[in-house]
């Protein structure tokens, strides 16, 4: 029997009451996108004559110029050795951290707090606002590129490693405490096997985050093929800038073809 048959034709998904809440959230949200656009002052003018200097701009860095390209490399390396180091200082500090952010691990309510800090604090801040800081603190170069990714990475990594503790099985780890097994053993042999996995997967993924965000750090000093992007634009020489953002392009598909790879052989 269909619904017209049994009196029911009227059916709706929603509800008066559901639609008058969902147009108004809706409503909602429009006034909220009409005030923002309203309140930052854009200057329409330049907004319509984009697409004009973004020709002009790319006619300018046509053809992209080889010249430098010896040092272009050199410091492409930098930067992923900038982006490596970084990563594996902040996995291995991210470590306690995460056991500490850990309901089932950290000792006690004060730790949790101190742990779940230390990760928030890490990961409100911007990377370009860490590498400001640090250049402040040590100087232009590469050590003030790695210390802010390092600062930056470890909240990412110590909050989800943090959340695959909370999800482990819980059996093992009171198997062994039932044998008397020390607090050591029961993360060695309970806790971090069920990790391990998840613990590979965040390195892989921060390595390949860092790889792109290592390649801004040269616009504020801190190291990187960043420098001579910012040179280039200074000097308005955009042909070589053109062949900079070339080389990060291959950078960036380079790190996605070897952490793909490294996700299948290790994980």
């Amino acid at each position: 029997m269909t619904l017209a048959e049994m009196g029911r034709d009227d059916w709706a998904r929603f509800t008066l009451c559901q639609r008058m809440q969902r147009y108004a959230v809706f409503a909602a949200c429009a006034l909220a996108v009409a005030w923002a656009l309203g309140s930052i002052e854009i200057i329409w003018a330049w907004v319509w004559d984009a697409p004009v200097q973004m020709g002009d701009l790319f006619a300018r860095m046509y053809p992209p110029d080889p010249t430098n390209l010896g040092t272009i490399l050199r410091v492409l390396w930098e930067t992923v050795n900038i982006a490596t180091i970084a990563t594996a200082f902040a996995v291995i500090l991210a470590l306690p951290v995460a056991y500490l952010a850990a309901q089932n691990t950290t000792p006690n309510q004060a730790t949790l707090w101190l742990g779940r800090l230390i990760l928030v604090t890490s990961r409100s801040v911007n990377t370009i606002i860490w590498a400001l800081l640090f250049v402040a603190i040590f100087g232009p170069g590469i050590i003030a590129g790695i210390v802010a990714i390092m600062f930056r990475s470890i909240g990412f990594v110590g909050k989800l490693l943090g959340e695959a503790i909370e999800e482990i099985d819980k059996r093992p780890v009171e198997a062994l405490e039932a044998t008397g097994a020390s607090r050591f053993k029961v993360i060695a042999y309970a806790i971090v096997p069920q990790v391990m996995p998840t613990f590979w997967a965040v390195a892989i993924l921060r390595w390949d985050i860092n790889l792109r965000e290592s390649t801004v750090l040269g616009l504020v000093g801190a190291g990187g093929i960043g420098i001579i992007l910012q040179g280039a634009i200074d000097t308005f020489n955009w042909r070589e800038a053109a062949m900079v953002l070339l080389a990060i392009l291959a950078l960036v598909i380079l790190g996605e073809i070897v952490s793909a790879w490294l996700r299948r052989r290790i994980i």
